[in-house]
């Protein structure tokens, strides 16, 4: 399984940047970045207030898919 997200497209939709993102959660944009690109799974808290930030619930913001293979 893989977790994916849409917090770019919502983030660019309120016109913030990932230092923006981040300064808003408590983290720095690097995890805001790594997030982004699937290359880091957030705790439940940080995708709680990914989500609050953006107006979004966290179902509606991260995916979880099935890998191929």
């Amino acid at each position: 399984m893989k977790l994916t997200n849409h917090i770019k497209q919502h983030r660019a939709r309120l016109d913030l940047t990932q230092q923006d993102l981040a300064e808003r959660v408590g983290v720095r944009r690097q995890t805001i970045l790594a997030v982004e690109k699937g290359k880091y799974v957030p705790s439940a808290l940080l995708a709680f207030q990914i989500a609050d930030v953006l107006g979004m619930k966290v179902d509606e913001l991260f995916e979880l898919k099935k890998q191929d293979g």
